[in-house]
């Protein structure tokens, strides 16, 4: 049985994106990491930082990014399939270049590789997941945030990245990699999974509040259109607020070694607010509206953290 490790990425070192702490997370469990790098601009370093890893593993396959042919975002998985296509494994382990495995999860996911390897129903495993909101001492459980994803799927050509590379989907009709194909939800169904008792920690809230408030208005307009981004951040600075990080939770664990480093990076600590009053805002972030405060207080304090009408990506098996 061989596993491999994927990704796609580019910028990373501009962006504030952890790609070499990511990739090194699960470089343990994995007999290659195959990283799909995009041409960045003249002064990223990404690649200078992934070779420093000094892994025979990795494997580093560059790629060029053609968006006005994949709108909304679907870039993305495009991206995420180039990088599958690459892989030679019998399972493939997908991290996002801001996602990392605490390495005390790495006994469950071996076991797990090995009790599902011939079961052939299962297509994938899904994992809880914890996002880390502002800091890396806060994590934010809000109803508006995906509590689950797949992140393990069998190498099968049938399996495609699905919409803006968040999941996976599996095809079947034909599939000729367009646009297209990774909206169309007529021809494809969910993958049958397995649940896994880890955590995938994503650290793609935890960057300058400045970097974030240009890469929410950027991500927005390759979304939506530029036209409409303009219209929904009228009147909003380059400049992103958290809010009251006590609205959220304090995190109590412990962080993956390969990100110990990339923890003392943060320099942005008095830009936070701690406590008080929300602020007046144009525009809240989706967990601070009361419909979604109430259903993060109920899951929360009332059903020991089970999400009321969640929405799967899969279907659990097992």
């Amino acid at each position: 049985m061989k596993i491999s490790g994927f990704t796609f990425v580019k910028n990373a070192t501009k962006l504030f994106i952890p790609a070499k702490e990511s990739i090194a997370s699960i470089l343990p469990i994995v007999d290659e990491y195959i990283v799909l790098l995009g041409k960045g601009d003249v002064d990223d370093q990404t690649e200078a930082e992934i070779l420093s890893l000094k892994s025979d593993k990795i494997k580093i396959v560059h790629s060029n990014w053609e968006p006005e042919k994949y709108p909304k975002n679907t870039i993305f998985a495009q991206q995420t399939d180039l990088a599958k296509q690459a892989c030679t494994g019998d399972w493939l382990f997908y991290l996002q270049c801001d996602e990392a495995l605490h390495e005390k999860y790495i006994p469950t996911i071996q076991k797990a590789f090995e009790q599902y390897h011939e079961d052939k129903e299962v297509e994938g495993f899904v994992f809880h997941y914890k996002h880390f909101w502002g800091d890396f001492e806060h994590y934010n459980p809000s109803h508006a945030f995906y509590k689950r994803e797949i992140r393990v799927i069998r190498n099968l050509p049938q399996i495609h990245s699905f919409k803006d590379a968040q999941s996976f989907r599996f095809h079947t009709g034909s599939f000729n990699g367009k646009f297209e194909d990774y909206q169309n939800q007529e021809t494809c169904r969910k993958l049958r999974v397995a649940q896994i008792e880890a955590e995938i920690y994503h650290y793609g809230w935890v960057r300058p509040p400045a970097l974030m408030g240009k890469k929410r208005k950027i991500s927005s307009s390759t979304y939506r259109g530029k036209e409409a981004t303009e219209k929904l951040f009228k009147d909003q600075e380059d400049y992103f607020d958290y809010g009251p990080l006590n609205r959220v939770k304090k995190f109590k664990g412990s962080h993956p070694k390969s990100m110990q480093q990339w923890l003392s990076k943060i320099f942005w600590k008095d830009e936070l607010q701690v406590n008080g009053p929300l602020k007046k805002k144009t525009q809240k972030a989706k967990h601070e509206k009361t419909k979604y405060r109430i259903l993060t207080w109920v899951e929360v304090n009332l059903l020991m953290g089970k999400p009321i009408g969640e929405f799967k990506n899969f279907k659990r098996i097992r």
